[in-house]
C-alpha cells in the first residue's frame, strides 16, 4: 500500500499557517480603515473651513458608516478566525501532536487582567472616530444657519446610520463582558 503524499498533520498545520495569513491581513486592513477615516475627516473638515461650507460636513456621516462598517465586519472575522483556532484547530492539531500546552498564545492574551478595560477604551476609541466626530460634524451644519429642507433631511437620515452603527459597536464589543 502506497504512503499518503500529505499528512493530516501536514494539512492541519497548513490551514492554521492560512488562517494565520488571513488573520494577519485582516488586522492590518483593519487598522488601516482607523488611519483612512481620520484622513478623510480631518480632510472633509479642512476643505468645510476653508470654503465656508457647512453642507460639506454631511459627507463625513456616509464615510464613517461604510468604513466603520468594514471594520467591525473585519474586527468580527478576526475574532472568528481566533475562536476557531482556539476551540477546533488548536486542539485537533495539540491532539494529533501530543503536545499538551501547544498554541497558548491564542488563549494567554484573553486573560489579561487588564482585558475588560482595554475592550471598553477600544469601544469608546471606535464610537469616537466612527459615529461621535461625524455626529459632531451634524450638530455642526445644523447649528450654523446654512441649512436646507432636503439637506436637514438627509442628515437626520445620516444620523440614525450613525446611531445603529453606534448600536453595533457596542453589541460586537460587549466592553462590560
Amino acid at each position: 500500500m502506497a504512503e499518503p503524499d500529505v499528512s493530516l498533520g501536514q494539512l492541519l498545520l497548513a490551514e492554521y499557517q492560512t488562517v494565520k495569513d488571513e488573520q494577519k491581513t485582516r488586522i492590518g486592513f483593519r487598522d488601516n480603515l482607523l488611519y483612512v477615516t481620520l484622513t478623510v475627516v480631518a480632510a472633509v473638515i479642512a476643505a468645510a473651513a476653508q470654503a465656508g461650507e457647512s453642507a460639506m460636513l454631511l459627507a463625513i456621516p456616509p464615510v464613517c458608516v461604510v468604513l466603520g462598517w468594514t471594520y467591525l465586519v473585519n474586527d468580527e472575522k478576526i475574532s472568528a478566525i481566533g475562536t476557531y483556532i482556539r476551540d477546533d484547530l488548536g486542539p485537533r492539531l495539540t491532539r494529533l501532536a501530543g503536545a499538551e500546552g501547544a498554541f497558548r498564545w491564542e488563549t494567554a492574551h484573553r486573560s489579561d487582567a487588564r482585558r475588560r478595560s482595554r475592550k471598553a477604551v477600544q469601544c469608546a476609541i471606535d464610537l469616537t472616530a466612527f459615529c461621535v466626530v461625524p455626529l459632531a460634524g451634524l450638530a455642526v451644519y445644523w447649528s450654523a444657519g446654512q441649512t436646507s429642507a432636503g439637506l436637514v433631511v438627509v442628515s437626520v437620515l445620516e444620523a440614525l446610520a450613525l446611531l445603529g452603527l453606534a448600536a453595533q459597536v457596542v453589541v460586537y464589543a460587549r466592553p462590560f463582558t
